[in-house]
This record gives structure tokens, C-alpha cells and sequence, in this order.
């Protein structure tokens, strides 16, 4: 069993990079907004409560299966020690079931992500996004807000890897990291 954290800020590509992964390896694709799409169309609003509680429950049910593994992607925010233990709390699911975990920071500035965020794949996974206006100046907000993006040696996991994707493929991307973690 593997688990692929693909981490970094809003837009940098996670979700599309996760899409190619799966398409050369046999992970499977469970990106965040799996469960807070769902979530905000039933309460109308996000409910982090909901939505941990389904992850949680993908989660365990997953590593029960005899699937070879699963890419999750995720918004870390580096400067608030609650990601840092959620982290900590996803990959112990999997880790007590002997899984190996690896970790894909990517980056990539905030004008690009800018451009990244009205695009149609990203649009048609995430409805939350469609409302660009509202969408952008959350992202700006969210740049200002948190620090989504790791400063040198603070990742101190042995399989783990960080890669600016500002002019990279997501094709070329997820074979940089199927190469370079053997998946």
C-alpha cells in the first residue's frame, strides 16, 4: 500500500497532477474537493466537521482494500501546527497499515496559479471555484493569510520531493514523481 501526498497551495496544479498519476500508475485519485463539493451542496456552506469525517472514513476503508494506493491532495498550511498534526494523523492510517508514504510539495506563483484557477478542468471537479471573482480573492486571501509553501529543510520526511510546476506539464510532473518514488 502506497500514500501519495501531493501538497501545495490553491491552484498550483494538485488535483491535475493527480490526474496524471493515476493514468501511469495504479494509485488511485482522491483529491480534497471529493469531499467538500458534496459537502457544500448538502449544508449549503462548508462544514470542515462533515468533511473530515468523510475522509476519515475513505481513509480507513481504503486501507482495508487491496488497492495499491492513493494519492490525496492537500492545502498544508506550514504555519498552522493543526495541518501539521492532520498530516500526521492521515499518514498514521496509513503507516499502521504498513503503507509507504511519499510527499509532492508543488509550487508555482501566485499570478500562474491565478491563471490555473479559472481553468475548465479545474471548474468542472470543483463548483465551489465556478464564482472566479469570489474564487480569486479567496486564493489572494489565503496567500496572505497562510504560508502554504515549506520553507527549506522544514519537510523532514525521507520521501519527499518539491517541484515549481510553474512551466512544467502535469504530464511531465507525474512522471518526474512515478520515476523518482519507483510507483
Amino acid at each position: 500500500m502506497k500514500l501519495v501526498f501531493l501538497i501545495g497551495d490553491s491552484s498550483v496544479g494538485k488535483m491535475t497532477v493527480g490526474q496524471e498519476l493515476m493514468k501511469i500508475t495504479d494509485l488511485r485519485l482522491f483529491h480534497n474537493h471529493m469531499t467538500i463539493e458534496p459537502v457544500i451542496k448538502v449544508f449549503g456552506y462548508y462544514y470542515g466537521k462533515a468533511v473530515s469525517r468523510m475522509r476519515e472514513i475513505i481513509f480507513e476503508e481504503f486501507v482495508a482494500s487491496e488497492n495499491y494506493g492513493l494519492i490525496f491532495t492537500y492545502m498544508w498550511a506550514f504555519d498552522q501546527k493543526s495541518d501539521w498534526d492532520y498530516v500526521e494523523h492521515v499518514t498514521n492510517i496509513f503507516r499502521k497499515n504498513g503503507a509507504d508514504i511519499y510527499y509532492i510539495e508543488l509550487v508555482a506563483p501566485q499570478e500562474i496559479r491565478l491563471q490555473r484557477n479559472i481553468t475548465e478542468n479545474r471548474l468542472k471537479h470543483k463548483a465551489s471555484k465556478q464564482d472566479i471573482e469570489n474564487s480569486n480573492q479567496r486564493l489572494i486571501s489565503e496567500d496572505k493569510n497562510y504560508r502554504c509553501v515549506s520553507n527549506d529543510g522544514e519537510i523532514p520526511f525521507e520521501n519527499y520531493i518539491k517541484i515549481d510546476n510553474s512551466n512544467v506539464s502535469a504530464e511531465l510532473v507525474a512522471t518526474i514523481i512515478k520515476e523518482r518514488f519507483s510507483l
